[in-house]
């Protein structure tokens, strides 16, 4: 793009933009001529893609700001209108935000959008977990719902998420109808506060939600008994990572008498998350503090949740009383295991159980599911599609199908859990509370979760994951990836790691029951499955890894057979990617 085109474009979003901070920061770029940020801030419009926006905080039409949120929720607004002509003048939404910086103000800018277009708003007064605003949107029975949160990315970023009225994230065909409506925004409708309060299309909520959330989530406990009687010999250390989780993890554990002590310096919501790196529990040195923490107490399990609270991640002391981080993919393993294995002890197994994972998760959790006589559905990645398969499942129930899947699990390999129906998105705060009777469970019965995990392992065989991650930032960024993709389709591997691919499977256009998806998997001659797609919510691709080695009885054996595999296939990966 050429300078003149930026300046049109940076004095065009300067006549548009009401915050003044954001539309000082183009001013200022413009009168020093820095034509390299500007072009990184009007070389386009940050995309509202099939989840939201995600990007930058800043001033610009690439950034997150007042103005590009302002014009996503216009969209959003006139998209739900035209959905539910029926629903004239009686359309809800509920709106949530996290800890970063802007989100307070984010979700006001929407909350008072939706107000000006005759959308009653229910607003929490104070940050509160993704979760929750699903919870919420099913609980309140809205049409739509936001939430402001960039999930565990770095200080810089902000985001927006947008749901539909089951509590999901949206997807086809919704998804593309808003993006159409958000694109055709020419003009955004606003109201003053204090008039959408006066009105009644702005209501502060609190209590009522917070105590209903907490009560489902205890509900979803199979032995509230066990835990009254050996909670005194369980001790937690938790970390919200700066983010929204301390009020929820600390009331529902504490009601149900476990000690759970808090990482001091980083209970406090926080959008520059000045103890971490990236606010991830994915990322070990995210739970650096809180492990340390939990040497010096002796504790029995490190938590975490990232800043919105939708991804937990745990790490347990060995024999050796060294912590040890449990990947997402072990604690789906995990969960699922003790979720069958306690609805059969209760007598409590619906007809045709099933979980839900993506198609980037672990192999072992079909074979726990099927160890239990229960089936395991994969779907895309993204914890949108584990809801779209319970939305399926449930209509075809109530259309009186016969054979129709009860869903009792769902989860992806990002460290996301779902145990409960109540809610349409990966939920930290209910894992929490689930991980905190199955650590007493497994220890009344003298096992760690990791001797569970060694038993699984004999079970089913040894697995192990890969990830790698690359960004590629700038203007060039996608074009970079795109050419990788397009080397992949145009030329695939005929082997990986020294060993023979066998089967290609492209998602783009659709296939096997999945919808279109930029996705490539290549099926490996020893069941070893790599998987490869450019992110949907940053500049980045990402590769994925899940393979297997027999134990035969022998698990070390077992674990280097798994690691030397990976790491052959690793180096190859990263010969593409320029690592």
């Amino acid at each position: 793009m050429d300078r003149a085109a930026i300046a049109v474009r940076a004095k065009d979003y300067i006549s548009r933009e009401r915050d003044p901070g954001f539309r000082a920061e183009v001013e200022k770029l413009l009168s020093a001529e820095d034509w390299k940020e500007l072009e990184d801030r009007f070389y386009r419009d940050l995309e509202f893609g099939t989840g939201g926006l995600r990007g930058i905080i800043g001033g610009g039409y690439n950034r997150m700001n007042s103005l590009v949120v302002k014009s996503a929720t216009q969209g959003l607004a006139s998209y739900i209108i035209k959905t539910f002509p029926e629903k004239a003048g009686k359309l809800s939404a509920a709106i949530a935000f996290d800890s970063r910086n802007y989100s307070r103000e984010f979700a006001e800018d929407a909350a008072l959008v939706f107000a000006a277009n005759g959308i009653k708003t229910y607003l929490f007064s104070e940050l509160r977990p993704t979760p929750q605003l699903s919870f919420a949107i099913r609980y309140l029975g809205c049409d739509t719902g936001i939430v402001v949160t960039a999930s565990h990315n770095p200080p810089k970023y902000n985001g927006y998420k947008a749901y539909w009225n089951d509590g999901s994230q949206v997807v086809p065909p919704h998804d593309t109808g808003i993006i159409d409506e958000v694109n055709a925004v020419r003009e955004i409708k606003e109201m003053p506060r204090q008039e959408a309060i006066s009105r009644e299309l702005l209501e502060i909520i609190d209590r009522k939600v917070d105590e209903a959330y907490q009560a489902m989530v205890k509900s979803k406990l199979f032995r509230p008994g066990l835990i009254k009687e050996k909670a005194g010999e369980v001790k937690i250390i938790y970390t919200p990572l700066h983010g929204t989780g301390a009020m929820h993890v600390e009331k529902v554990l504490g009601d149900l008498g476990l000690k759970v002590i808090t990482v001091p310096e980083q209970r406090e919501g926080d959008g520059n998350f000045p103890t971490v790196a990236f606010p991830n529990p994915e990322e070990a040195a995210a739970l650096d503090m809180a492990i340390n923490l939990g040497i010096k107490e002796k504790a029995d399990v490190v938590m975490a949740t990232d800043p919105d609270a939708d991804r937990f991640g745990i790490a347990v002391p060995d024999a050796s009383g060294k912590f040890v981080l449990v990947t997402g993919n072990q604690m789906g393993v995990l969960l699922a295991d003790y979720i069958f294995l306690s609805l059969k002890e209760f007598g409590k197994t619906p007809k045709n159980p099933a979980m839900v994972n993506t198609i980037v998760t672990t192999g072992m959790q079909k074979k726990v599911a099927e160890y239990y006589g229960a089936h395991c559905v994969d779907c895309l990645t993204g914890f949108k599609w584990i809801a779209d398969v319970m939305r399926k499942w449930e209509n075809a129930a109530a259309q009186g199908r016969a054979g129709v899947n009860s869903f009792v699990f769902g989860t992806e390999e990002s460290y996301g859990y779902l145990v409960e129906t109540e809610v349409r998105d990966k939920d930290g705060i209910s894992a929490a509370a689930l991980t905190a009777e199955m650590t007493l469970y497994w220890r009344s019965m003298g096992k760690s979760l990791l001797d569970r995990l060694d038993e699984l392992y004999c079970l089913c065989g040894f697995w192990q994951e890969l990830g790698i991650s690359k960004y590629f930032q700038g203007p060039q960024g996608p074009q970079i990836m795109q050419g990788i993709m397009d080397k992949y389709r145009q030329n695939p591997p005929a082997a990986l790691g020294g060993i023979e691919v066998t089967k290609v499977r492209d998602i783009k256009d659709g296939v096997d029951g999945l919808p279109p998806s930029d996705v490539l998997q290549f099926f490996l001659s020893d069941g070893t499955i790599v998987s490869v797609r450019p992110s949907g919510t940053e500049p980045k691709i990402k590769y994925y890894a899940t393979c297997c080695a027999q134990t035969g009885g022998a698990l070390d054996a077992a674990r280097a057979e798994a690691g030397r595999k990976l790491e052959a296939i690793e180096k190859d990966i990263r010969l593409v990617i320029g690592d």
